[in-house]
Parts: C-alpha cells; structure tokens; sequence
C-alpha cells in the first residue's frame, strides 16, 4: 500500500480533505480507519457519497486495515488513510504498521479535553498515544491543507496543561 497521508481528523472525509489534500497527494482511496465509524452504516454512507469523484471512499475497522494492509491487491494503491482519533494509529504502529508522519488536523473539544489549538483539544489518552507515536520515530505534524506552514505538535504539546 503506498500510504500517501496519514491524517487524523474527527471530521473525516469534508471540504479540506475531499478536494486539497487529494488533489495535493495524488491519491485514488480514502481509508477511513475506526472500528466506531466502521459500525455506524448511516456515518459509512455519507463518507462515501463525500469523496470526491474519481476517488474511492473505504471505511475499515482497524483489524480489517491489518488484514488488508499488505494484501497484493492494494501494492500499488496510492491511499490516504483517516483516522478519528491518536489511539487508533497506535494500534496500527504497535501491530507492526510504520509510518513516517502523521499530520494532524481537527480534534473537537469534548468533555475531560483540553484545548491545545483552535482545532484540536486532547484527553490524556490522546497525549498518551501522541507520546509514544513520537517515540516510535513519527513526525507529528499540524496542517489544516496542504499550503500551510508545518507546525511540529510535540513543540505544542510542550506547551501544554
């Protein structure tokens, strides 16, 4: 699988992702990555119809994504994976899966969250699974679209509490 982006963003497939950073990485498959999601079938309807035309829209529980990761159907397939939240790219990274970064996008405010920036606010579990990521040799990087400037989130996350 030629992994083009890997982004969490509890959006999932909208605006940005749908048509810059497509266009930007040049992918032909959305996965969206979440045993939650994978569960909801009105949630799995709409992210298909969402995805722009000419790009497949997929959603996969995390088990599935291992199971197909490797898979010689999908070599050659240039892919953006989507994932709603930090603990689910661990699993992949712990079960073996490597990527070299992560991009991060939007983490909606919740209860027992924190804000780190205007678009993202963290539980401790989310810092937890970001600490370790990191650790594991990933560059964690904010970017709303492609256009602009990297902001390095483990120099956010120093700031953080």
């Amino acid at each position: 699988m030629d992994v083009r982006l890997v982004r969490i963003d509890d959006r999932l497939i909208h605006g940005q992702v749908a048509t810059v950073w497509a266009k930007q990485t040049g992918i032909e498959r959305i996965i969206v990555v979440s045993d939650v999601v994978a569960q909801d079938e009105m949630q799995k309807f709409l992210l298909n119809q969402a995805a722009p035309p000419g790009i497949k829209a997929n959603v996969v529980t995390i088990d599935k994504m291992l199971e197909v990761f490797h898979n010689i159907l999908f070599l050659n397939a240039k892919v953006m994976l989507l994932f709603t939240c930090p603990q689910d790219v661990e699993r992949l990274v712990r079960a073996g899966i490597r990527f070299s970064s992560v991009n991060i996008g939007g983490m909606r405010f919740a209860a027992g969250k924190k804000m780190l920036t205007n678009v993202i606010s963290l539980s401790e579990d989310d810092v937890r699974a970001f600490k370790y990521l990191y650790g594991q040799g990933i560059e964690l990087e904010v970017r709303q679209v492609p256009a602009d400037r990297k902001v390095n989130f483990m120099d956010l996350l120093s700031r953080f509490r």
